[in-house]
C-alpha cells in the first residue's frame, strides 16, 4: 500500500478535532429548543450531511414540516458560543501521523463539511493551520457529503488521482463520499461503531490516527 498511496485526505470534525460530540450535543439541544425531542442516535445520523441530505434526514425524524434551517442555525449559535468559551481539542495521534506523512512525502488535505472560515479558525486554535497541503470545504463544491465532490476536488487540488488517495473518516456519510469518489476509505470510529452497510465500503478500520501508520506501512 505504501507505494500506491500518494495522498491522505482527512475529515476534520470527529477525526482530527474532537468536535463531533459537540455537533451531536447541540443538534439535540437545538432541536429540543424548537420542540423536537431529538435522540442521540438521531443526532449521530446528521453527521457530515449536506443540506439536502440533512433536510431529508430531519424530515424522516420529525415530518415534512420541520424547519431544518431554523434548527440548524440554532445549533450553530449554541455550538459557536460553547467553542468560543471552551475551545476545541485534538484527537490523539494526529501529530504522529502528520509527521510520518511529511517524512514519506505523502500529500495531505483537510476535506470537511464545515465552512472554510470555521475550518481555519478551529485549526488555527490548535496550531494546525499550516500542517496540511490543502484545506477544502464542502462549501467549495456543488454537492457535499455523501456525494463524492469534495474528495474529487481535494485530489484535484493536490494533483493526484482519487484512487491514490486514502480517506480517513469517522462518519458513514463521509465513507460513502470517499467510496463514490474512488478513494480508499478508512474508518476511525468516533462516537459509535461502524454499521454493516458502511463496513462493506471500507478498505480498513483503524482504532486511532496513529494506527493508520501501520496501514500505510503494509
Amino acid at each position: 500500500m505504501k507505494d500506491t498511496i500518494t495522498a491522505v485526505l482527512f475529515d476534520m470534525d470527529g477525526l482530527v478535532l474532537d468536535t463531533e460530540k459537540l455537533y451531536t450535543r447541540f443538534w439535540q439541544e437545538a432541536a429540543c429548543a424548537c420542540g423536537y425531542p431529538m435522540t442521540k442516535e438521531q443526532a449521530l445520523g446528521m453527521r457530515s450531511l449536506n443540506r439536502g441530505a440533512g433536510l431529508s434526514k430531519m424530515q424522516s425524524y420529525f415530518g415534512p414540516d420541520v424547519d431544518y434551517d431554523f434548527i440548524r442555525q440554532k445549533r450553530i449559535e449554541l455550538m459557536d458560543a460553547f467553542v468560543e468559551k471552551e475551545g476545541v481539542t485534538l484527537k490523539p495521534g494526529i501529530h504522529e501521523l502528520l509527521a510520518f506523512l511529511k517524512e514519506r512525502g505523502i500529500k495531505t488535505a483537510i476535506a470537511t463539511s464545515s465552512p472554510m472560515e470555521r475550518t481555519v479558525l478551529y485549526l488555527t486554535s490548535v496550531g494546525l493551520q499550516n500542517s496540511f497541503d490543502e484545506l477544502v470545504s464542502g462549501y467549495m463544491v456543488e454537492r457535499g457529503k455523501p456525494e463524492p465532490d469534495i474528495y474529487l476536488y481535494a485530489a484535484e487540488k493536490l494533483g493526484v488521482k482519487p484512487e491514490e488517495c486514502m480517506v480517513l473518516e469517522d462518519s458513514p456519510a463521509g465513507i460513502l463520499a470517499a467510496h463514490r469518489a474512488g478513494c480508499m476509505p478508512v474508518m476511525i470510529p468516533d462516537q459509535d461503531e461502524t454499521d454493516e452497510e458502511t463496513r462493506k465500503l471500507l478498505h480498513a478500520k483503524a482504532d486511532s490516527l496513529a494506527a493508520v501508520i501501520a496501514l500505510l506501512n503494509e
